[in-house]
């Protein structure tokens, strides 16, 4: 059974992330290097925390041109990523695009595109607000659509929204972030759900960060959510 549990690393420096995916590299099952790191230290962290052979997600969420997005796939993938994120509103071209230039940089390694839906950050009234007059399940449902299509691996969404993806794109890997435990803060997610709601609605990988990057002990704080599951 692969192990659903993917850390987030949202710290400031190259050591700081290096330090606790030692320490979780054999009770996790994978490690999210995002953009604090990536406009910090750089890209090059990706392959100072995957040195283990632990599979890292390059939370890059690309959204730009086909052509600019192809190439900083192809990069992203040379450094070792074994998923990169895309917006899946950057459009089909630009999703075929990332998935080109990831498959190019990997070289044959197994590697592919997460199409980020809509940010577990959002409700439907922060979508109205920028002029998305629609439901976040139903912007969702189109977008895994757009990803199946596309050539896209997977997706992320929130916990609301994996029943939605399991009907209309089955065959896409589901990664959810906006885990919380009963009870504990909620932070700025504003859709979440707990590890195990999320992995009985379908999640493969769970992204957590705070909850136990900055727990005091971050890998008794892992196996406890993983027990929860």
């Amino acid at each position: 059974m692969v192990n659903p549990l993917i850390v987030a690393l949202d710290v400031e420096t190259a050591a700081q992330a290096v330090r606790p995916a030692g320490m979780l590299e054999g009770e996790v099952g994978g490690f999210k290097v995002g953009l604090e790191l990536l406009s910090g230290p750089g890209p090059a962290t990706i392959a100072a925390v995957g040195e283990g052979g632990i599979p890292v997600f390059a939370d890059a969420k690309l959204h730009d041109i086909p052509a600019t997005v192809r190439r900083a796939a192809k990069q992203l993938g040379r450094l070792g990523a074994r998923w990169v994120s895309v917006h899946a509103s950057g459009g089909r071209a630009m999703l075929e695009a990332a998935v080109e230039g990831l498959a190019d940089g990997a070289g044959g390694r197994e590697a592919g595109v997460l199409a980020v839906t809509v940010l577990t950050s959002l409700d439907e009234e922060a979508l109205h607000a920028v002029g998305i007059a629609t439901t976040p399940g139903r912007l969702v449902s189109r977008m895994a659509s757009l990803a199946a299509a596309s050539g896209c691996e997977g997706i992320v969404c929130s916990p609301k929204e994996l029943g939605i993806v399991a009907t209309v794109a089955p065959d896409l890997l589901k990664v959810t972030p906006g885990i919380r435990e009963a009870g504990a803060a909620n932070d700025d997610q504003a859709r979440v759900a707990t590890a195990r709601e999320a992995i009985q609605h379908g999640a493969d990988f769970l992204v957590v960060g705070r909850p136990i990057i900055r727990a005091a002990d971050p890998v008794l704080a892992a196996r406890r959510l993983l027990t929860s599951m």
